[in-house]
């Protein structure tokens, strides 16, 4: 089943088969140890509980098998805010503040419609001249690049670079990465931190109105060793850069193949543009960019009337419990005005940072989409990246 997940077939469409697990319960033991948590409820409750931790360094080194954890690619990750408990992750996530709150997001917003119109005067011209273009490259890999490179102060010249460091990083934060993947993703850390630490040297001596300087002098009140601070500057900064890029881009990729698969839901769209917002409600809902996430045991516990020991995995499946019927009734079915319940961006302490911004960048791309392009549809299938985790769209041709 978990390989089938991985084919061409379960990346396409893998609503059968999180029926298939959801069958053998809320906690399905994995083969190789550990749970998969498959319904809404029960997810929801991993997610927000105190019970529930993230596998940080403390937990790696009480395994039995420590070697395991051991990758770089797999450390870098562990130091960044997505696998670090309280205290840590909370005094990180403070110094952060409401990254995007209402003032940040309208001081984007003319950014982000910038950005926007390029990008789609780009696709134009490129349908002109070749009669298709690819959606992914041309639109949805390079505006939150644009967006969130922007807001950082990231050049231009460098967002190839940092795409492609950024793609094949992310192998290590697959559920069972291969060892082939493991060294690419060595390299890209590699270059990835090669990158961000040299930022954080040019912002800490020459500081400006940027987030990168605000962290640089926010930690530099509270810490005095300024090595640990420009360390803990690089691993937001480069935490925040690659979890933008590769959720985003498949949310907008993802949300304009749900569309245009049944044409007549892009018709009806256009004439609705009020409900765009609902269309990238469902989107997350129906097909969550990251498919699954980790925690481990605090405690002796229960979970669904099953026990779990102290440091014992489960993987929270999002796809599942997002179309787990007891939540959201027909769930294979893709409704944009159902405003459904979902875990995508997750939830608890651990909730994701950029989900504002992300929405933001979905109704704004497909307002101007379906302004300028009445005529759009698919030339085929989107290709899918072979993975589990990040649920990655390499390829989406579209036509006008």
């Amino acid at each position: 089943m978990l390989g089938r997940l991985r084919s061409a077939q379960g990346l396409a469409d893998p609503a059968p088969l999180y029926d298939e697990l959801r069958s053998l319960g809320d906690v399905v033991p994995a083969p190789w140890g550990g749970y998969f948590v498959t319904g809404f409820q029960t997810c929801s409750q991993v997610l927000r509980s105190r019970t529930w931790l993230v596998p940080d360094f403390a937990w790696q080194e009480r395994q039995p098998d420590p070697a395991r954890w051991q990758a770089p690619a797999t450390r870098e990750m562990t130091g960044t805010l997505s696998r670090l408990n309280p205290p840590v992750h909370t005094c990180q996530r403070r110094s952060l503040g409401n990254l995007f709150d209402r003032a940040t997001l309208t001081a984007l917003t003319p950014h982000v419609e910038r950005h926007v119109a390029g990008l789609l005067d780009g696709l134009e011209r490129r349908l002109r001249a070749d009669g298709t273009a690819d959606l992914v490259t041309e639109v949805s890999e390079r505006l939150p690049l644009l967006t969130v490179g922007g807001w950082l102060g990231i050049p231009v010249a460098d967002h190839r670079h940092v795409l492609q460091f950024t793609h094949n990083q992310v192998h290590a934060q697959e559920l069972l990465p291969r060892k082939s993947e493991l060294e690419q993703s060595a390299r890209a850390t590699v270059q990835l931190r090669a990158y961000f630490t040299d930022l954080v040297r040019q912002r800490r001596r020459a500081p400006g109105d940027d987030p990168v300087s605000h962290w640089i002098r926010t930690w530099d009140a509270m810490e005095p060793d300024r090595a640990a601070v420009d360390e803990i500057v690089y691993r937001l900064t480069m935490f925040i850069t690659i979890a933008s890029l590769e959720t985003t881009a498949t949310l907008l990729s993802s949300m304009v193949w749900h569309l245009l698969r049944r044409p007549a839901r892009w018709d009806w769209l256009r004439e609705n543009l009020q409900h765009v917002a609902d269309a990238v409600e469902e989107t997350l809902r129906y097909d969550p960019p990251v498919r699954l996430n980790s925690r481990v045991a605090a405690e002796d516990t229960e979970l669904a009337g099953v026990p779990i020991r102290k440091d014992e995995m489960v993987h929270v499946m999002y796809g599942a419990a997002n179309h787990d019927p007891r939540r959201n009734p027909d769930p294979h079915v893709f409704d944009i005005l159902r405003r459904g319940i979902h875990l995508t961006f997750g939830g608890g302490a651990h909730y994701c940072l950029g989900a504002a911004l992300g929405r933001l960048e979905a109704r704004t791309l497909l307002t101007r989409m379906l302004q300028r392009f009445p005529a759009l549809r698919a030339v085929a299938p989107p290709e899918y990246a072979p993975r589990m985790v990040f649920h990655r769209l390499t390829s989406l041709r579209v036509t006008a």
